[in-house]
């Protein structure tokens, strides 16, 4: 049996997608967060559980595992003094995030290097965004690791595309993990599991490649530093897209969602002007948006059919409207949702009949938070305490549940191995990628 500690952070994905691989099984779990800690433990009942601020203990205080899973915050950002505005105003829902919950975790990049240095763990994983290899002590800190005698290898994983021992998320969510091995092991086979099967048009299925934009990069995020493509050179390496899953999958078309017309609070003007841009681009075709704000990207056509939106047998329009950050401005709900951020529920779902005559005749309602659950892919049964809000900071915090499964899978495979058979979805057709 391989052991898992896991330092995670929001909802304990990490520790969902270990738990699906086969002959691993999670130790312990630790986070600062009483209530992300509570929620971790009312689905992982048999693992250890401790509610610290890494930062601030010896790693004697827990035990050696096989395996650890760290995901510290991001180097970029400094440790806050205080909550945010942001988090101490009430949200749509009326709720307000404690103070415990609004402040940043203390935890470090080198409280990996302190861990790994006591414990020696045979192999770790480190979850970050794709900014922290910027930062401006990541070379001290990458031969700090390799002083530690360690070798390791940065993947850049959209979560999109983590399908390789099961469903993916739907959603797109670029992660940069650091893979780290003891030097003289046996590496895991990242190209096994790390690589997604896309379609080719001449070679028909294949497990693509990376293909970086600028010579020499080795962290990004998917089409704006790197894209995949087909490992054959017949075909001159052609450009191809993995299969995802729709934002359609986590919908829960039951919720009732007033018209707009009738909400008794007017939406925001902003969130409007992006309704109507998308009623106006889209009509009765679900298309594509791209998320990037920079001119010249255009919406483009989606590959699937638009699928049935309620109980009613109607045939609707539905778009997934970000009311602040992210970057885009809507998109169908046959496209993964943009990144679920931590900072508070800014998904709303727009939905309408063809033949509707005008935008205030629609239907909106936020996303709800077991909806921002399975965007994650945590199991429908996954158990998340505390107001709307706080569910939905500690989904949009987690690691996704498949691109933890499908690395630690990798892991676990070269520790003892043993090879780890992939999912038989990879048997069935591949449905068209967008």
């Amino acid at each position: 049996m391989i052991t898992v500690s896991d330092f995670f952070c929001g909802a304990g994905g990490s520790s969902t997608g270990a738990v699906q691989v086969p002959g691993v099984r999670v130790e312990l779990a630790a986070n600062h967060w009483k209530l992300a800690v509570d929620s971790h433990s009312a689905n992982h009942p048999g693992a250890r559980h401790d509610i610290a601020d890494l930062s601030q203990v010896d790693p004697r205080r827990y035990p050696k595992t096989d395996i650890a899973w760290l995901s510290p915050s991001c180097t970029n950002h400094s440790i806050a003094k205080g909550a945010r505005r942001s988090d101490q105003l009430p949200d749509l829902f009326g709720d307000v995030l404690p103070d415990e919950a609004a402040e940043r975790s203390r935890a470090t990049m080198w409280d990996v290097i302190r861990f790994a240095e006591h414990h020696r763990y045979r192999a770790i994983i480190v979850e970050n965004v794709v900014d922290a290899a910027a930062w401006v002590l990541w070379p001290a800190w990458s031969a700090a690791l390799t002083a530690l005698g360690y070798e390791y290898r940065l993947v850049s994983l959209n979560s999109m595309h983590a399908a390789a021992l099961g469903p993916a998320a739907p959603q797109s969510r670029d992660r940069m993990y650091v893979v780290a091995w003891r030097t003289g092991e046996r590496a895991p086979d990242l190209n096994r599991w790390a690589r997604p099967i896309a379609e080719c048009p001449q070679h028909g299925r294949v497990r693509a490649i990376q293909a970086w934009r600028r010579e020499g990069r080795t962290v990004g995020k998917y089409k704006s530093q790197y894209v995949w493509r087909c490992p054959r050179v017949e075909c001159r390496n052609t450009e191809v897209r993995p299969q995802v899953r729709p934002a359609a999958d986590i919908i829960d078309w039951a919720l009732p969602a007033a018209r707009i017309t009738d909400r008794p609070k007017p939406l925001a003007a902003k969130t409007m002007k992006r309704i109507r841009e998308g009623f106006a681009a889209y009509t009765a075709r679900p298309l594509v948006v791209p998320v990037e704000g920079r001119e010249g990207k255009k919406a483009r056509p989606a590959d699937e059919p638009l699928r049935t939106c309620t109980a009613r047998n109607e045939t609707g329009l539905a778009y997934m409207v970000e009311l602040r950050g992210g970057g885009s401005k809507h998109r169908p709900v046959s496209e993964p949702l943009a990144t679920v951020c931590a900072s508070g529920n800014h998904h709303g779902l727009v939905s309408g009949k063809a033949i509707a005559a005008s935008v205030e005749q629609m239907r909106f309602r936020m996303l709800s938070p077991d909806e921002y659950r399975a965007a994650m892919a945590f199991p429908g049964d996954y158990v998340l305490l505390g107001t709307r809000r706080e569910r939905v900071r500690m989904a949009g915090n987690a690691v996704t549940p498949p691109a933890a499964r499908d690395l630690i899978a990798a892991v676990a495979e070269s520790i003892t191995g043993e090879q780890i058979e992939p999912a038989a979805v990879h048997a069935q057709p591949l449905r068209r990628a967008a």
